[in-house]
């Protein structure tokens, strides 16, 4: 029956079953923290790559507006299970460095690559900038929106004492203006038409085939996410460095710019506008469905409630970097050197929180 998937996809299946099989023997011997960690680090990569194969192959059978939903929403599967069994042990600072690592890793590490990729292989690229903008826009309000119950926390208002209601409260609003936004941008999507393209030169596998895959996948990435982050802990205190740094940078990678290489995929053939739909997508969906998601499941899942009060540095970071991504797509043209440029902002931005 995989004979039916393309080779790459059989290929990368089988590595990620691979990396499965060593990190359960590594967490089954009780190996060394820092070895557990790298091991269960790169298998919830692999299976984050598998996971976003399958759900191409899945869009592929409803058009380019699925395949960009399914992709940002499925896709981020990798970052809600590490997030869900983080907040079952309390590592409230892991999750919130994660999730914001999650948006910055995608909306200027990604698209950084995505315009240095398509940019010195094909010359400055034009895209239809509408669809780009809408998401652009949407970003910018998500984050303005997590800032609420940071600002009234750290510039001490009345609703200070009330943190938590009022992370429960933008949460709330954030999943309205959600569910709101799906059948706009898959409208929008259908008008531009074009395809996603499937996997392979051949066409997508069968449908019952990609849906099995991203069951598995998705299995073995729930069951790698929670020896990932019971062997964070120790392996952070083992390596010397922060929480933070570990969520921002380690956990966001590991967990989705991998799945995210379509992105830069599309930009190598010559598609920018879906390389920008596609890269651009995932950010989004992080912060107006994942992170208000985790926000309301922490009052039942952990020991401590999940609130949208960021330390001030993130807070920054996220709002400088949404101006920034809005300010190099607004005029339906990127070039690879605005890629290096998001590239080194996130390298700023990451080495700002080695220390904590």
């Amino acid at each position: 029956m995989l004979a039916a998937l393309p080779a790459s996809q059989r290929r990368s299946l089988a590595a990620a079953a691979v990396l499965l099989a060593g990190a359960g023997a590594a967490e089954a011997a009780g190996a060394p923290e820092v070895l557990r960690f790298v091991l269960t680090g790169v298998a919830l990569a692999a299976f984050a790559a598998v996971i976003g194969q399958a759900i191409e192959d899945v869009g592929a059978r409803f058009g380019p507006g699925a395949t960009g939903l399914l992709q940002s929403t499925l896709g981020n599967l990798p970052e809600l299970f590490v997030g869900i069994f983080a907040l079952r042990q309390g590592l409230l600072e892991l999750v919130r460095a994660a999730l914001v690592g999650s948006v910055l890793g995608n909306a200027v590490l990604v698209l950084g690559l995505v315009f240095v990729a398509g940019g010195l292989r094909h010359g400055a690229q034009e895209f239809d900038p509408h669809e780009p903008r809408l998401y652009g826009s949407l970003l910018l309000v998500a984050v303005a929106a997590l800032l609420v119950p940071t600002l009234a926390r750290h510039l001490d208002t009345p609703a200070a004492a009330h943190a938590g209601a009022l992370s429960d409260l933008c949460a709330a609003v954030l999943l309205v203006i959600y569910a709101c936004s799906i059948p706009f941008t898959l409208g929008l999507s259908a008008a531009a038409g074009g395809s996603a393209e499937g996997a392979g030169d051949g066409g997508p596998p069968p449908l019952p085939l990609s849906i099995a895959v991203l069951v598995l996948a998705s299995g073995g990435a729930a069951v790698v996410s929670d020896w990932f982050v019971g062997a964070v802990t120790p392996a952070i205190h083992t390596l010397g460095i922060s929480q933070a740094f570990t969520g921002l940078v380690i956990v966001a990678i590991a967990s989705n710019a991998v799945e995210n290489a379509v992105g830069v995929r599309f930009a190598l053939r010559a598609k920018p506008a879906y390389a920008l739909s596609t890269t651009l997508a995932s950010p989004l969906q992080i912060a107006l469905l994942l992170i208000p998601a985790l926000v309301l499941l922490s009052n039942v899942l952990g020991p401590t409630p999940l609130t949208l009060v960021f330390p001030p540095l993130l807070v920054a970071a996220l709002g400088v970097s949404a101006v920034v991504v809005i300010a190099t797509i607004y005029d339906g043209e990127y070039t690879w050197i605005e890629g290096v440029a998001l590239v080194g902002l996130y390298a700023m931005i990451a080495g700002a929180f080695w220390w904590g």
